[in-house]
């Protein structure tokens, strides 16, 4: 039941985020502070339709599940590693935010925004499918050895 508010919260808000796209660019100006979005009005229309493409192909379940609390990381699996800016984990490289800084560099023009905390990328890696999903070369899931915590004995006779 919850994994399915997690998918009807993402199939309406991006349904609304549709209806809307044609005043998201003034959104994203006034949200970002960064008058591009506006001046470059055709250009982030294309961007915002390949964006919320990407996103419904799975990232905004992603997302509610996680923050509904319906997608758990699996506790016996540890994530490590670092970032290499490659730009896989930005819905493969459709992120309209993401910005090209070299060969094979890339980085999230929103990076800096308080705004960015509420959205999946700072949660990126969650467990092995986001790794999977994007093909992470730099992030691994490691299944870590259970421990079995250790009961204790009363020893009779011992002491007074």
């Amino acid at each position: 039941m919850t994994e399915h508010l997690a998918r009807s919260v993402a199939f309406l808000t991006l349904g609304f985020c549709r209806f809307l796209l044609p005043v998201l660019p003034a959104v994203a100006a006034l949200a970002f502070l960064n008058g591009k979005y506006l001046r470059e009005y055709r250009l982030t229309l294309r961007k915002l339709r390949v964006h919320l493409q990407a996103v419904g192909e799975g990232p905004a379940e992603r997302f509610f599940g996680t923050t509904l609390g319906t997608r758990q990381p699996d506790p016996d699996l540890q994530i490590s590693g670092h970032c290499v800016q490659c730009g896989n984990c930005c819905l493969n490289h459709r992120c309209m935010f993401l910005e090209p800084r070299g060969e094979g560099i890339f980085q999230c023009g929103i990076y800096t925004s308080p705004l960015r905390r509420f959205s999946n990328c700072g949660a990126f890696p969650v467990d092995a499918r986001d790794i999977e999903r994007y093909a992470c070369p730099s992030y691994v899931a490691v299944r870590v050895p259970q421990t079995v915590a250790a009961e204790p004995v009363r020893i009779v006779g011992a002491g007074a």
